[in-house]
């Protein structure tokens, strides 16, 4: 799946943020649930006018934006 096709950025919706092609469900709102535990069911419950290959879309959207963008992390003390 190439993420492009269902992932969209326009200046006219959500203020130039990532969303789902033809919705303004914006890419963060979902990796955002994705990572407090919510499940891909109760995201498509919550929001009926995406399905699975959207949240896997994005998903794939956040790894090329993990692998082009360095963010520095300071490292824990070993205890």
């Amino acid at each position: 799946m190439n993420w492009r096709e269902r992932v969209t950025v326009d200046p006219k919706v959500c203020h130039g943020k990532a969303c789902v092609k033809g919705t303004r469900i914006m890419a963060s709102v979902i990796l955002d649930n994705l990572a407090a535990g919510i499940s891909q069911d109760e995201i498509l419950k919550s929001y009926p006018s995406i399905n699975p290959d959207d949240i896997q879309a994005v998903i794939a959207y956040a790894a090329e934006l993990a692998r082009e963008r360095v963010i520095a992390i300071q490292s824990s003390p070993v205890l």
